[in-house]
This record gives C-alpha cells, structure tokens and sequence, in this order.
C-alpha cells in the first residue's frame, strides 16, 4: 500500500450565522485529518458569505490512511467578545476517495457545499469546499488495460512493417 497528499481546498461559507446590521462576524477554520491540523486566516466577509480560499495539503503515510477515515472542519467565531466561539463543524469522510485515488493515482471532487452540523445536532448554513487525493508514485505501477495493450502492439507492427515495406526500392531488369 502507498500513501499520499490529500488537498483540503476551503473557499466560502453561508448562512452559518444571522447577520447584524453593525457588524459581519469573521470565522477561522481549524482543519484535522488525522493528527495533522491546519488553521485558516480570518475570513473576508462579503455578499453574507465568509470567505478563505485557502488550499492546505495532509501527507498521508501508508500507516495513516488507516487512521485518516475523515476530514474534520471546525468553525470557529473570531470577535472582540467572542474569540474562539464554536460556530458549528462538517465532516467529511474519505474512504471512497482514498481507495480510488490510489487506484487511479489522482481524485479530484470540486468545490461543493456540506452542511455545517451545530452542538445540537441541527444544521444552519453550508461550507464550500474541494478535495484531491494524490497517490505518491514510488510504488505505483502504471495500469494498462488489455485492449490498450493489444492496440499498442497492433500499431508497433504495422508500423513497422510500413517502413520495411518503404525501404524496399524494385529492382529492374533490363534487356
């Protein structure tokens, strides 16, 4: 088995807090996969939407795929009086994409929004985010299918039996 690099890709969220007309909150992320952790800025607020767009990379050890089942993303409130508020989490399971991206070498899913479970349990608003899984090479052999096998081989012969064929120069006789 081979390890490799999870992207976490955190664009946006709404939606996650009612808000007033004096001030727009700000949020931080806190981002584990496993024991590795990463901290977001302070998000933009525009459009009611809290913005990163912040890319963080998990390296993955053959040891960790085990233990790294999920990605958890906790939200936290950053103010004057709330420092460090919890203001909900998603979680995002891994299974699928780690077994397919050290199948195929790379799995790429697009930024898409998850709901934001809140301490009771209820949701209120959504985070955008994407993730790729990118298996380390080291021990992958590349995997080729029969047919493309065949169709390589079919194309070798002919074309070199094309240029045997254009070598040839016709010999003639004369009286």
């Amino acid at each position: 088995m081979t390890g490799g690099i999870l992207e976490v890709l955190l664009v946006n969220a709404e939606g996650i807090e009612h808000p007033h007309l004096t001030w727009k909150p700000t949020y931080y992320l806190i981002v584990e996969c496993g024991t590795q952790v990463h901290r977001t800025k302070i998000s933009s607020g525009k459009d009611d939407k809290a913005w990163w767009n912040e890319k963080f990379a998990f390296e993955l050890q053959p040891s960790d795929l085990k233990n790294s089942t999920h990605v958890k993303i906790r939200i936290k409130k950053s103010g004057f009086f709330s420092q460090g508020t919890f203001a909900g989490e998603t979680t995002i399971y891994l299974g699928g994409i780690i077994s397919e991206g050290l199948d195929r070498g790379l799995v790429e899913v697009e930024p898409a929004p998850y709901n934001v479970v809140l301490e009771d349990d209820t949701y209120r608003g959504q985070i955008t985010l994407g993730l790729k899984f990118i298996a380390n090479d080291q021990e992958r052999e590349p995997k080729t299918s029969i047919s493309r096998s065949i169709m390589s081989f079919w194309k070798f012969s002919w074309w070199k039996f094309f240029i045997k064929c254009s070598h040839r120069s016709p010999k003639i006789k004369s009286n």
